[in-house]
């Protein structure tokens, strides 16, 4: 219903319950990817496979001594690992091989016992050829099998140092190998990816046209992504509907500017933008018609390295409700008005001023953030982002289309591009699979197999199987919100326990059979170190139903340490198709089981038991949005133990270290108002664990909490939507 009378700066009235395929398959891999079977005899005589493929190792003894060192055809550079034992050194060959032989050239610290190893998929192993004696210099060991990943696993040094090689040589064919068909990288964007530079004519009216068919489409199967070649634009609106994205193609915001604006507003709602979700807007310098650009968002809506040169408005049009946002690595030259908008997180960026506050809003890394002052005004403000990197993005290098990887930050302020150019990598389209509606997941691994990145265009992707990320470094970049939906409950991806993958800018979407997991990063058991380079999950939204019945026990497994959430949405739909409390049954948000996750900007939202729990040690959440599920049909319903309720936030009573800033949660128990819920977040009581700047709502009186966090903090109470709050805990 819409919001009337609001004041600006007053709270608003409790946010209103959200009311509201693909075409022709292409033919799947004749053959699967097989490994560490019995070699056939090659067609082609073997060759050299592994010079300037990449390299990992298990550690290198400096700067100097970098594991690409040992495949890059340079007698006089080498790899060297730390003095202990044991130690690896891998070769990723980029797709598998019927593998002849392995030539490795020792520097005086050698291997006595070593063994080399082939595996598949990076993950499973299995011996190729082992020695006790080995005698180091040059040694040619010849093998036999199928696989893509090589490595030399030492496990006793016959000197006190580390190992050293100066190459590290594999020789095969790719002839003959059992690959199947290769999966092309590069091609063009298809047909949903509008490509514009300054003198292409109609640009307003496409960018018309689309946003009238997704103004109000939902959960539509509509799919868009805009981009502007470096240059300037005038007299442009771009209006931005469900699932559409726009960029600049530049390495930097100021390479394209719009005179005019980029717009989302809240008519086709009557005013309210609890509901103006999956859309994003990226890349582009603006200067406002008015003055005033407006970015009227609630979840699952990224404004990430923009330049507004005047001011922004994060409410619609007459101030009616608005339910959160996320800015990063963006300026603002003049304020930031947020005006009607419940919570917001900006994160290492530049900004003119912030005119208000409502219940939650969160900083870090921000210059002219307000001064921390919670919870009156509620400003919860960290001067620095502990660690960072952005987003991935597609660029244009003269007529050619890549992707720039931006460089890990630690206690980051302000933006990547103050100072010019961003530091970071750009990738070749040719090294990625460009994927459009109607691949298949067999197809997908097969890419990732090869090698190959993915980039989703604009679409939605039914896949019958798991697409497993197995590579370090790998980018899974989607544009235009791609959406991968998991048939016959699978998990719709996996990543390795691996450094440095990028999964950003996609939407999960859960299908009608229960899935276990809709999303896992690093198996059971996960533990190796990743701080120097981790993996990173942005704009990397889940859904449990609303588009049509979907059910999941668990929408985010986190097993690996040292990940980076940036920004996700994980939703259990309280509209649309498919809800109700057994119809979309989602009993977990997140779970994060790895060591020194970090999580800036959370939102999670109305799981039948928890939101989110986390076992791993020296978790920090920076940012966290809740919503408890609305319809709990009874208090029995969501008893749990002695307990009422699930906490919105639960660390497990195993772990010692963990800090939070800037959380609430919300009850909006309207099926049955009289539910109370003990409290939102749970925690040891221990020095290591520590919260700042907590909340707990009642919607208008529709369920009531107890506490803020375990038995501390006043309890909600009445109709007048007026938050508890805990400034510090313990």
């Amino acid at each position: 219903m819409p919001a009337v009378g609001i004041p600006l700066i007053a709270a608003p009235p409790p946010r209103a319950a959200r009311k509201g395929l693909v075409g022709a398959v292409v033919t799947a891999l004749a053959a699967a990817l097989l490994a560490l079977t019995p070699a056939t005899e090659a067609e082609a005589a073997p060759v050299l496979l592994s010079q300037g493929k990449q390299a990992t190792a298990s550690s290198q003894e400096h700067y100097g001594t970098p594991a690409g060192s040992a495949v890059d055809g340079d007698p006089g550079t080498r790899w060297s690992s730390a003095a202990a034992d044991p130690q690896w050194l891998r070769v990723d060959l980029g797709a598998p091989a019927a593998l002849d032989r392995v030539e490795l050239s020792w520097e005086a610290a050698y291997a006595k016992t070593y063994r080399i190893e082939l595996s598949s998929n990076g993950t499973d192993w299995s011996t190729a050829y082992s020695t006790t004696t080995g005698a180091g210099g040059t040694e040619t060991v010849g093998v036999s099998g199928t696989a893509r990943y090589v490595r030399m696993l030492g496990t006793a040094r016959a000197t006190g140092y580390g190992y050293s090689l100066w190459e590290f040589k594999v020789f095969g064919s790719t002839d003959g190998g059992g690959t199947g068909p290769v999966v092309p990288g590069g091609g063009d964007l298809g047909p949903n990816v509008h490509v514009f530079d300054p003198s292409t004519p109609g640009i307003q009216a496409k960018l018309d046209q689309v946003f009238s068919e997704q103004e109000s489409a939902q959960f539509g199967s509509g799919r868009h992504a805009f981009f502007f070649k470096p240059g300037t634009y005038d007299n442009i609106n771009a209006q931005i509907g469900f699932y559409t994205s726009i960029a600049g193609l530049g390495l930097k915001p100021d390479d394209t500017t719009f005179n005019g604006d980029v717009t989302v507003d809240a008519g086709w709602f009557n005013g309210n933008a609890t509901q103006n979700f999956w859309r994003s807007a990226e890349n582009l310098a603006v200067n406002p018609v008015s003055g005033t650009n407006r970015w009227a968002v609630s979840q699952a809506a990224s404004f990430r390295r923009m330049h507004v040169k005047g001011a922004l408005n994060l409410a619609p049009n007459g101030y009616g409700w608005a339910s959160g946002g996320y800015i990063a690595d963006s300026k603002i030259d003049g304020q930031v008005g947020p005006y009607s908008q419940q919570q917001w997180y900006t994160r290492d960026s530049s900004i003119g001023g912030w005119t208000n506050g409502v219940w939650n809003m969160t900083f870090s890394g921000v210059e002219g953030a307000p001064a921390n002052s919670f919870p009156e005004p509620r400003y919860t403000t960290l001067d620095t982002t502990p660690v960072s990197r952005e987003k991935p993005f597609l660029h244009m290098d003269g007529n050619e289309f890549k992707v720039f990887v931006p460089a890990k930050r630690t206690n980051a302020r302000g933006t990547t591009w103050a100072g010019g150019t961003p530091q970071g990598t750009s990738i070749p389209l040719s090294k990625f699979y460009v994927v459009k509606p109607g691949a298949t997941a067999t197809t997908i691994n097969a890419a990732l197999e090869q090698g190959l990145n993915l980039l989703f265009t604009p679409g939605i992707y039914h896949v019958d199987r798991t697409i497993n990320v197995n590579r370090a470094d790998t980018v899974v970049l989607g544009l235009g919100l791609a959406t991968i939906i998991p048939d016959n409950g699978v998990t719709a991806m996996k990543v390795a326990d691996v450094d440095g993958v990028k999964l950003a800018g996609f939407l999960v979407d859960a299908g009608p059979v229960n899935s276990p997991t809709l999303l896992e990063i690093g198996g059971q058991g996960a533990g190796a170190d990743h701080a120097a380079n981790p993996t990173t999950v942005q704009d990397v939204y889940v859904r449990v139903g609303g588009a049509g019945p979907g059910k999941a026990t668990t929408s985010i497994l986190v097993n690996s340490d040292d990940v980076i959430i940036d920004h996700t949405w994980v939703w259990r739909a309280d509209h649309g198709e498919g809800v109700g409390w057994e119809t979309n049954r989602a009993d977990y948000g997140v779970r994060v089981n790895g060591d020194d996750v970090l999580a800036t900007g959370l939102f999670v939202e109305h799981f039948n038991k928890y939101d989110v729990e986390w076992f791993g040690e020296r978790g920090k959440t920076i940012f966290y949005q809740n919503e408890k599920a609305y319809d709990a049909p009874n208090q029995a319903a969501i008893q749990n133990g002695d307990t009422k309720g699930y906490a919105a936030y639960r660390v497990d009573d195993s772990v010692d270290t963990h800090e939070g800033w800037g959380m609430g949660s919300y009850s909006n128990y309207n099926v049955d108002p009289a539910i109370r819920q003990d409290h939102g977040f749970k925690a040891p009581v221990k020095p290591g664990v520590r919260f700042h700047s907590l909340l707990v709502v009642s919607l208008g009186g529709n369920g009531h909490y107890n506490h803020v966090i375990n038995d501390t903090g006043s309890p909600t109470s009445g109709t007048s939507t007026v938050p508890s709050t805990v400034v510090s805990y313990p």
